[in-house]
């Protein structure tokens, strides 16, 4: 019951492959998270400035919040499209 050192050589390849493969995909997903987050967060602000505008114009209080709305919505949808 003797192993090889050729197949022992060969499982340690794979292996060393593997593990190293793991955390190249979790730096990948955090770089993607991060980028949604930051989308998510310009959002907000650009929510907030046209927020202030619509107070400040003759605009209907009904239309800017569907205005914000859809806004959010749409740097949802994008951060979405970014991250997955």
């Amino acid at each position: 019951m003797t192993i090889s050192v050729s197949r022992l050589s060969a499982a340690l390849l794979t292996a060393c492959t593997l593990f190293a493969a793991v955390p190249a995909q979790a730096t990948n997903q955090g770089e993607q998270r991060q980028d949604a987050r930051d989308i998510r967060q310009d959002g907000r602000q650009e929510s907030r400035d046209a927020k202030q505008e619509c107070r400040e114009g003759l605009v209907g209080n009904a239309d800017c919040r569907q205005d914000n709305r859809d806004n959010k919505q749409e740097n949802r949808d994008e951060a979405r499209d970014v991250k997955y």
